[in-house]
């Protein structure tokens, strides 16, 4: 089950789509669906709280576009970077929770993650004035009563909704 709401354009704050999903499979087929329009350049900035399922829904993204379901993806989260490569993308997924100054994400391997494949970025206030005015960005919420339930926001560019415009469950 879930649930798609399209708020209205031209508020000037680019927010234009909220799906609601009810477990982690829906987690999946979401990110399955974001893994589609994924392109070279492309960052998606992933916001909420831990456990939110950011993670989670990386490893499934990630996944898609490998077109492997059971793909080891491993959490950055003590690498801060893990880079995964198929035909037509490469993907890097960044955890910058533990990184110190917004400048060591060039350690990390960010100019060539974004000029070679799209980046995944959990943690993205961790880059402060690094962060990219053209990235998409995803708050994923928890439901206080369903345990396995999410929210995921979009918002950005306006362009992002363009890409965006096809994305069902």
């Amino acid at each position: 089950m879930f649930s798609c709401e399209f708020p209205r354009m031209g508020t000037g704050d680019h927010d234009f789509l909220t799906i609601s999903v009810d477990d982690e499979a829906g987690t999946a087929r979401l990110a399955a669906q974001l893994a589609r329009v994924l392109g070279v350049g492309d960052v998606v900035l992933l916001q909420g709280t831990l456990g939110a399922g950011k993670t989670a829904f990386c490893r499934a993204l990630i996944r898609a576009v490998l077109d492997e379901p059971e793909a080891l993806v491993a959490s950055p989260t003590f690498t801060f970077s893990q880079i995964y490569s198929a035909d037509h993308l490469v993907v890097t997924h960044f955890d910058l929770y533990r990184m110190g100054e917004p400048e060591e994400v060039f350690d990390l391997g960010w100019d060539d993650a974004r000029a070679e494949g799209a980046a995944l970025v959990e943690w993205p206030d961790r880059l402060r004035g690094l962060r990219p005015t053209d990235a998409l960005i995803l708050a994923i919420d928890l439901d206080a009563e369903r345990e396995q339930a999410r929210t995921f926001r979009f918002s950005g560019p306006l362009d992002w909704a363009k890409r965006l415009g096809e994305v069902r469950l």
